[in-house]
């Protein structure tokens, strides 16, 4: 073994101590356990993908209608991931899943294996038997990554899958039987609604071999995604069932709606099966490709990248690419610190999600084909959600992914009617979901911290359009006025304070440049969050179009008060650009300090719980709520008053009781990952309050020690002493030997790699 060492360090010209350290590295994988928010509200899926893969293969644990008795189904919004963990069945395995949204849709192509007499049927959960789900238990239930296995009760068969970047490979151990089935559903997915599947067709080749299409209007209006089938087993028949409410004619058209053994069809709402015999503990695997451009490109993707039938190493293959990024950040730590680090890392390294064949072709927001250029593509940007702490660490263990991002934003910018850059985008689609334009935050960011290998005039160019949009969810106003009047939109405070953030942003990205004239307009509009803070009151509030402020106002409610996914009371703090400035506007460094703290401490009354059916006390601590991320930068406020170490006390207060390794263990929304990325950033010490400043709040790290790659053969160490859980205040830092004054840590320095070191006490200084 030592001499195949020495041999591969000699090859790749590593060091010895390199190839040693790799060779004794603790395995990252046994730590991810993506069972971790699949209770409550965390909507996170538990099944295989790999990193950023357009491949999510997931069970699901209910299927959901938009409406029930005529309204509006709230249980929509438990179903954003397909999967609760309370549920007790099993409706099959579909292959594409947001991860931690507020929004529910995908759920594409379902499959369910079965025995006995064939139900194509999902049946209900209340009713066993009634359809083709089944019973599950979660004692036969393993989540790993890259990794899913569960035991289908009803039907004794063992389900297992796992994937690569662009297809999902399942493995199904049957009983003996002559009645053996794969059901293929075609009209399955999360967020059901009326017409939400607007075609699909399926096509047999051979007799183990299928492709297709399915097109939806869901939450991305123009969607079409493509697959292709392939078993390894051949079927011995296989039919469809199509379920459209206009049925076929009669006579000359009837012959074209054969549903046994013919070799294709065409509908709204289709079904399919396959038949097989099965011997006792029998092997069927599926390939399942997709492909955004076509069933040929399907193919293409499923020949190279699962040329065979090796499920094993196929899962392998996974796991290591989950090592690589994993290995990105060692910590030191107990066990469930282990957990809760590495399946936070795990899931931001989800989403974006890769979103193109093989060859670089993809569709692009005009509804063309298009090819990429020297990056990859990708898809599902939660703006609203990730540039405040996804894409900033992005920027130090994924800068080259984050590169990619941007140009894939750029070229929805080229490709948008509007010369806008992503809202929040999916699948060739903008959603214009959420509030400002914070795509012009992640360029920002990537550029003043110097990972812009992309035109970065273009970048700026793409940002100030964008923001000059007057058009766009009151800009035009915001412009003219210096604030989005309430009569304009139900999220005017909202949209006010927000857009003043990314005008900053637009200003640094202008100033690294050397855009005086830009950075003057932007810096100035950035200041505009100031114009809708009443005095008198305490509160930002809504601002009418005559500059009065309205008279009907409750700085505790979430309904129609101006804010989004918010109250008053958190919002009023969301100015992360300027803490000095707030300070000074909120009326000093005492009164700041004592609406901080009330914010963690106030018993928020139960009537705000009740104002809608999506509303629970989930994530919230006091009236600060965790679970929303514009208060994701307000523990890191109290740095800039006399009073930094409540920063540190509330930040080790926050991650034990918002990040457990157990189903319910995230308090609130995963969303795509920001939830998890404050995680990181926040238990190494130091979190980036406003992306688009080189610079970082210092705060309490909950590890004993980290080290992270930092590109070029650096790291980046921090090591912690006198850690403990009730030692949460900081007494002093070094970095490389010399005393860090001031609360912040650059950018540049964590990338230059080095050693800092925080000393730790159970009293603050």
């Amino acid at each position: 073994m030592i001499k195949k060492l020495l041999a591969a360090a000699l090859a790749t010209g590593c060091g010895l101590s390199a190839i040693a350290q790799k060779a004794t590295h603790e395995n990252l994988v046994q730590y991810v356990k993506p069972i971790v928010g699949t209770a409550r509200m965390g909507h996170t899926y538990p099944g295989a993908t790999v990193p950023f893969g357009m491949v999510q293969l997931s069970p699901e644990t209910d299927t959901v209608s938009y409406e029930r008795d005529g309204k509006y189904n709230p249980k929509v919004y438990e179903y954003c991931a397909g999967y609760q963990y309370e549920d007790k069945t099993i409706v099959g395995f579909s292959h594409t899943h947001f991860s931690g949204t507020g929004h529910s849709d995908l759920g594409d192509f379902l499959i369910m294996p079965t025995v006995g007499p064939l139900k194509l049927n999902p049946g209900t959960a209340d009713k066993p038997g009634s359809g083709y789900r089944s019973a599950f238990s979660h004692a036969n239930e393993v989540s790993a990554a890259n990794y899913y296995k569960v035991k289908l009760d009803d039907n004794n068969i063992l389900a297992e899958m796992t994937t690569s970047t662009r297809v999902g490979f399942h493995q199904y151990t049957f009983p003996k039987s002559d009645q053996s089935h794969i059901i293929l559903d075609l009209m399955a997915g999360i967020y059901n609604y009326p017409d939400k599947t607007v075609w699909t067709y399926v096509k047999v080749l051979n007799d183990s071999t299928l492709v297709g299409y399915r097109q939806t209007n869901g939450w991305a209006r123009t969607r079409s995604l493509y697959f292709a089938m392939s078993f390894s087993k051949p079927f011995i028949s296989h039919g469809f069932k199509k379920y459209d409410k206009r049925q076929a004619y009669n006579g000359f058209w009837g012959k074209f709606n054969q549903s046994k053994n013919f070799p294709e069809i065409a509908g709204k709402q289709i079904r399919a099966y396959f038949d097989f015999k099965t011997a006792e503990g029998e092997k069927i695997k599926i390939k399942f490709a997709l492909s955004p451009v076509s069933m040929d490109g399907a193919v293409a993707n499923m020949q190279a990248e699962i040329p065979g039938w090796d499920f094993d190493k196929v899962k392998k293959d996974g796991q290591q690419a989950w090592e690589n990024e994993l290995d990105k950040i060692t910590i030191a730590g107990n066990k469930e610190k282990k957990e809760n680090f590495y399946t936070a890392m795990y899931h931001t390294m989800i989403n974006p999600t890769i979103y193109m064949d093989v060859d670089g072709q993809y569709k692009g927001l005009d509804q063309n084909i298009h090819k990429t250029e020297g990056f990859t593509n990708y898809t599902t940007f939660s703006l609203w959600d990730t540039y405040r702490a996804l894409h900033p660490l992005f920027n130090i263990i994924q800068p080259q992914r984050n590169a990619d991002m941007i140009k894939s934003m750029l070229a929805h910018y080229d490709q948008s009617p509007e010369k806008m850059l992503p809202v929040w985008s999916n699948s060739g689609n903008e959603n214009w979901c959420m509030s400002g334009y914070h795509s012009v935050s992640l360029l920002a960011d990537a550029i003043v911290k110097g990972n812009a290998p992309f035109d970065a005039n273009k970048a700026l160019e793409a940002a100030v359009t964008t923001a000059r949009h007057r058009s766009y969810e009151g800009i035009g106003e915001y412009m003219d006025m210096g604030y989005v009047p309430d009569e304009k939109t139900g999220v005017s405070v909202s949209n006010t304070l927000e857009y003043a953030y990314d005008d900053w942003a637009i200003a640094q990205m202008a100033k690294k440049l050397g855009k005086t004239d830009i950075y003057n307009e932007f810096i100035k509009r950035s200041e505009n969050y100031k114009n809708v803070y009443d005095a008198k009151a305490g509160f930002m509030r809504p601002k009418l179009a005559n500059g009065t402020f309205r008279t009907k106002f409750d700085p505790l409610s979430t309904i129609n008060e101006g804010f989004i996914e918010g109250n008053s009371w958190n919002y009023t703090l969301f100015a992360p650009q300027d803490p000095e400035g707030l300070i000074k506007l909120m009326g000093g460094n005492k009164r700041f300090v004592g609406y901080l703290d009330s914010l963690f401490t106030m018993n928020l009354p139960d009537k705000y719980f009740a104002e809608t059916e999506d509303i629970t006390r989930d994530g919230i601590i006091g009236n600060y709520v965790h679970g929303n991320e514009p208060s994701h930068h307000v523990a890191y406020l109290y740095n800039w008053t006399d009073k930094p170490w409540k920063t540190q006390e509330r930040i080790r207060m926050i991650l034990p009781r918002m990040y457990k390794p157990t189903s319910d263990g995230l308090g609130g929304n995963d969303d795509t990952g920001q939830m998890s990325a404050w995680y990181i950033f926040s238990s190494l010490g130091f979190y980036p309050m406003a992306p688009g400043s080189p610079v970082y709040a210092i705060g309490s790290p909950s590890v004993n020690s980290a080290v992270v790659q930092v590109g070029n053969g650096k790291t980046f160490n921090i090591a912690v002493k006198n850690q403990g859980d009730k030692n949460v205040y900081v007494q002093k830092i070094t970095l490389n030997g010399k005393p860090l004054n001031g609360l912040s840590i650059s950018h540049e320095d964590i990338m230059k790699g080095g050693d800092m070191v925080f000393w730790m006490s159970n009293k603050h200084r």
